[in-house]
Order: structure tokens, then C-alpha cells, then sequence
């Protein structure tokens, strides 16, 4: 507890007679149909109409008593009652913001105002008061506070009637059971707030799911086939320029179908990566990045303790890996190149290096892409609240890194 405000995930109110309640369920909506009075926005409404009892029978009370004739009396009598509705307003907020000791309070000085309008003979008020002290308590407190302050409104009242003892024994049963079917009530609705919250969200999961499933079946069935089928061409055209006789003529147009094969393989692959990402299915990221880097011939290196992390965060890492990979094998051919991926608290942090190539790079690889590599990837990193840096190495060496970092 600090500053009189009750955690609610204390191990102290997480027990019954000490947690607080649902906080009334106040979703639209989601009111009892005995308490729908009005159609267009029935919680709200409703609130402000019980809100509004207490207030206008204490004045209604108070100012048609014949104790109130004068102007003295009535202006002391209209103090007393904007006291009351400013103490009932500070009750009902404190209550909202579980703020146990000025709930405790602003309870003490309602019994107090009760007991001082039943010394000046409003009877009345004194039932308003005492009744709605009880009532709200048990509604909006924790029981162990609830409890006493029920307690004493009510066996206040119980001291001042007048009434047979019957009669009052079962007055105060039944605010006392109502002040807790309300509690109950309340909980109710709040439980099936959150149920219907988890079945949307379940909803809503479900139906992304299946788009997700609806694209990978179209890739799958157009871009992957089509794929397939321009490998099987490009298969069967090198076999047969390789039956030609050598010549120059002949090489070049075997290196370009070699190379549009290449192309189409890894287009492929990356076909079916994403087909696996959409269905959900990806490899762990330290194992891709292995493999990766065992095709381009690059050292590897994962630290940390490897978890799963969001297939965003995952895809964009795999995504600059690729290109990172790409750019060094079209700007520094033959260079050593390092992959460092850090699983840290809450992100992952991809480093890739080269020390600079060995010669030129072939002029269909240097070439070729549009020149967006970078700010395709830092646009990648971005949109899911990532960082990426590009650039020569610091430290004047020859060479090229890229760093990223994604929370995950």
C-alpha cells in the first residue's frame, strides 16, 4: 500500500477478504437486463439514475422539513447537503481508484453526517446515508473493510428506528444482501467482460490465420509452381548448350542460364520460406542463420540463450541476414564475412561484417537489384520498432558491416 492506494496484485489481494473487487464491469453493454432503463447507452444511464437517488432525497428531505422555514436554516441545511455530495462524489471516485484510505474516510464522515442528521431529526437523510454507505461498501470495497463499515451503518440505524425489531432485522438483511448481490453481479459481468474479450481476440486470431493460409495456398499454387516449372527449363536448356561445341558464344550463354538457375533456386527458396512463415512453420532462427552462413561460407556465432520471439522480429533478422549476405557476395566477393546473433533482454541483435573482397565482383551480380537493399531493411527494421546501421567499419579498416536490433 503506498500513499493510501491498495495494490491489487499484492499476495495481500489476491485473498478473498482483502482483494478488491471487479471494478463494477462498467464495459458498455454489458448491464443486467433487469437495469437496461434506457436502450442508448444502458450503463451509463443507469449509473447516473442511482447516482442521482441519494442526492435528491436528502434534499428533498431536508428542505421540506419544517426545521428548514428560515433563511438561516436553509442555507445551513443546503451546506450540509453539497458536504454530503461532495463526500459521496470523493466516496464513489476513491472507491474506482481502490484508494483504501480515503475510501475509509470519506465512509467515516458520511456515518458521521448520518449521525448528525439524526441528531437534528432528518430521518431521511439518516437512511440514505447509512443505507448507501453500507451498500456501496460491500459493492466496491474489500470485504475486510466492507464488513465493519456495513456494520456500523447499519447498526446505527438499527439503534436510531424506531421500527419493531423484526421489521428492522429484515430491512438490514436485505440491504446487506443487496449491497452483496451487486458485488456479485458485478463480478459476473466483469468475468464475462474478459471472456468475451479472449473469444474476440480468439476470433480474430482464427480468422488472420486463415487469410494467412489462404495466401500461402495461392503462392504456393502460382509463384512456387512457376518457379518449379522455369527450374525444370533452365535444367534441361544448360544440358543442351552443354552438348554444343565450346566456343565463346556458347560459354556465355551457359553462364547466363546458369546464373538465371541460381536465380530461380533461390527464389524458390525464398518462396518457401515465406510460405513457412505464413503457415507458421519457420525453422528456429539460429538454425537458419547456420544454414545460411554455411552456403555463403561465413563464420556464425550465437549468443544468448536462444527462446522463441515474434515471427515479425524473426522474419526481419532472416531478411537482413539475406541481404547483408547479398550485397557482400555483390560488392566484395570473396571476403571473409562473420554472422553474430545476440539473443538480448527483450531484442535481438543481429551483426554482420566482411573485411573487405579479393577482386571484382561479376558484372551480372554487381549489376543487378534496384540499390534500395539498405533502405528496404532499415524500412523493415523501423516498422516493427527496430534499429539498423549500415556503413564502413570504424575502424578505418577495409570492410563493410551491418548492425540491427528488434525487440523480441
Amino acid at each position: 500500500m503506498s500513499l493510501g492506494v491498495w495494490n491489487p496484485a499484492s499476495p495481500a489481494a489476491r485473498t478473498p477478504w482483502t482483494a478488491w473487487p471487479a471494478a463494477d464491469a462498467r464495459e458498455r453493454g454489458l448491464v443486467a437486463p433487469s437495469l437496461r432503463i434506457l436502450a442508448n447507452r444502458p450503463g451509463k444511464w443507469r449509473e447516473i439514475l442511482l447516482r442521482s437517488v441519494v442526492p435528491v432525497a436528502m434534499i428533498y428531505s431536508v428542505f421540506s422539513d419544517h426545521r428548514t422555514r428560515g433563511w438561516g436554516e436553509s442555507g445551513a441545511a443546503a451546506g450540509a447537503v453539497s458536504v454530503c455530495a461532495l463526500l459521496i462524489w470523493a466516496f464513489m471516485r476513491a472507491t474506482r481508484r481502490h484508494a483504501l484510505l480515503l475510501s475509509l474516510s470519506c465512509a467515516a464522515l458520511l456515518l458521521g453526517g448520518a449521525a448528525l442528521a439524526q441528531w437534528q431529526g432528518f430521518s431521511v437523510a439518516v437512511v440514505m446515508l447509512a443505507f448507501g454507505c453500507a451498500i456501496v461498501s460491500l459493492q466496491r470495497l474489500p470485504l475486510a473493510a466492507a464488513a465493519p463499515i456495513a456494520g456500523v451503518a447499519l447498526g446505527g440505524y438499527a439503534v436510531a428506528t424506531h421500527e419493531t425489531w423484526l421489521s428492522t432485522a429484515i430491512t438490514l438483511a436485505g440491504i446487506g444482501l443487496a449491497g452483496y448481490v451487486m458485488r456479485v453481479e458485478a463480478e459476473s459481468r466483469h468475468r464475462l467482460a474478459v471472456q468475451e474479450r479472449a473469444a474476440r481476440a480468439a476470433e480474430a486470431e482464427s480468422a488472420a490465420l486463415g487469410e494467412r493460409a489462404r495466401i500461402a495456398r495461392d503462392i504456393h499454387d502460382v509463384l512456387a509452381h512457376s518457379l518449379s516449372a522455369q527450374l525444370v527449363h533452365l535444367e534441361a536448356a544448360r544440358l543442351r548448350i552443354e552438348q554444343e561445341e565450346p566456343g565463346p558464344f556458347r560459354d556465355q550463354i551457359l553462364e547466363r542460364v546458369v546464373a538465371a538457375r541460381s536465380m530461380a533456386r533461390e527464389g524458390l527458396s525464398e518462396t518457401r520460406q515465406a510460405l513457412s512463415a505464413l503457415r507458421g512453420e519457420m525453422a528456429p532462427l539460429g538454425d537458419y542463420l547456420r544454414e545460411v552462413a554455411a552456403s555463403d561460407g561465413a563464420e556464425i556465432e550465437v549468443a544468448g540463450t536462444p527462446r522463441p520471439v515474434p515471427a515479425e522480429a524473426s522474419q526481419t533478422v532472416r531478411r537482413v541476414a539475406q541481404e547483408a549476405l547479398t550485397n557482400v557476395r555483390k560488392h566484395a566477393p570473396g571476403a571473409r564475412v562473420r554472422i553474430d546473433l545476440t539473443y538480448g533482454p527483450g531484442e535481438l541483435l543481429l551483426y554482420v561484417r566482411d573485411w573487405g573482397g579479393k577482386g571484382l565482383p561479376p558484372v551480372e551480380l554487381a549489376s543487378s537489384g534496384s540499390g534500395y537493399g539498405l533502405l528496404g531493411m532499415r524500412e523493415r527494421a523501423e516498422l516493427i520498432g527496430g534499429t539498423l546501421d549500415a556503413g564502413p567499419e570504424e575502424s578505418g579498416g577495409k570492410g563493410y558491416s551491418v548492425r540491427l536490433r528488434v525487440p523480441a
